[in-house]
């Protein structure tokens, strides 16, 4: 692993731990040459398919971006990392199961509206509001009271 500090390429392997899950290594290191520690994560690579844009285009899936638009969704709010985390594990188990080469992004985004609500219902009107591209305010209240009328079937 290479060294963050030095750019060495021998390391050694300090400590190691594996999350709740059983689904992440954390592992501890220290370099040979400038003996400075730094953390590596470890995570299984999973065969997941390419995402067909709206535009036509298509590329690979990045966790990254859709942690990122989770993240802006929920600033302010009392979600934690590791909530955005599971989340966003949840979602790529959805593309897993999926089983298909190829998938619409549009496809992804309606599986993180609907499960949204149950992380922050703030962040899901925060997340609506950019992922449905709301023409003026008069659409942006009936999604608004579309989703306080589901949720007021489920209190019942």
């Amino acid at each position: 692993m290479k060294c963050p500090y030095c750019g060495h390429l021998d390391s050694r392997v300090i400590d190691s731990r594996i999350n709740k899950d059983k689904t992440i290594t954390r592992r501890r290191r220290e370099c040979d040459v400038c003996q400075r520690r730094f953390t590596t994560y470890e995570r299984i690579e999973l065969m997941l398919p390419m995402l067909i844009k709206k535009d036509g285009r298509r590329e690979p899936w990045d966790r990254g971006k859709i942690v990122a638009g989770l993240e802006k969704a929920c600033e302010k709010l009392p979600v934690s990392l590791t909530d955005i985390d599971i989340f966003v594990d949840a979602i790529e188990q959805k593309l897993q199961d999926h089983g298909s080469k190829e998938i619409p992004t549009s496809q992804i985004g309606e599986w993180v509206m609907e499960a949204l609500p149950s992380l922050d219902e703030v962040a899901y009107v925060r997340f609506a509001s950019v992922y449905r591209q709301f023409k003026d305010v008069n659409e942006f209240m009936d999604e608004l009271k579309q989703f306080l009328g589901e949720k007021g079937k489920d209190c019942r």
